[in-house]
């Protein structure tokens, strides 16, 4: 089996590839990759710049990463920050950090506790998130559990269970009377509805 393995992709410091197939991309240093990668492991933790769509197992930005491209992953974390221009489509996405992504996200589960700018719609089988996020179109979940810490928007949202609160205790009590904790939408519709600090045209 050894011999199937892929060579790996490591820029440390200033430097330039072309895109391809590898056993693990590593970017640690100011690096840039023009063209689709495919690997088992996108690492990025540095200033990494990909110019192409990326296939693996995981994908991880640690540092400053910007993907001008899609995303086809079992798993993504982002701890960094995060340019995504394209779509996502993933089992497990967590954002920690601050993720924009320019396209439309599909997967099994979101998990937000950073902050996420979404341009499409959001399909998902689980989104929780005790962060800040801005959804362009629908956000569509079975579960929905969303924690306000800050102002979240979504365009509508749909599930089957919706569960929307503000957190009204320590610090977070005293931030809310300088920034707004809620949730704007136009739509809300779902089967099982528990809402708080929500805005919307329709329940």
């Amino acid at each position: 089996m050894g011999l199937d393995r892929k060579n790996d992709l490591v820029i440390n410091g200033f430097g330039r590839s072309n895109g391809g197939q590898f056993e693990d991309v590593v970017l640690n240093g100011k690096g840039t990759i023009d063209g689709d990668i495919e690997c088992k492991m996108y690492d990025c933790n540095g200033m990494g710049t990909l110019n192409g769509n990326v296939t693996a197992e995981k994908v991880r930005i640690n540092g400053k990463g910007k993907i001008n491209g899609n995303i086809v992953a079992r798993d993504i974390t982002v701890d960094g920050h995060a340019s995504l221009g394209g779509n996502t489509s993933h089992e497990s996405l967590r954002i920690s950090g601050h993720c924009s992504i320019g396209g439309t996200v599909k997967g099994d589960k979101v998990k937000i506790n950073g902050k996420a700018l979404i341009g499409g719609d959001c399909e998902t089988e689980e989104f929780v998130t005790e962060g800040i996020f801005t959804i362009g179109g629908l956000l569509n979940a079975e579960e929905i559990d969303i924690a306000l810490y800050g102002e979240c928007k979504a365009k509508e949202i749909g599930g089957q269970s919706i569960r929307i609160r503000q957190k009204p205790y320590g610090i977070i009590k005293f931030l809310r009377s300088l920034f707004p904790t809620r949730l704007i939408t136009d739509i809300i519709e779902g089967d099982d509805i528990y809402l708080e600090g929500v805005r919307a045209k329709i329940v």
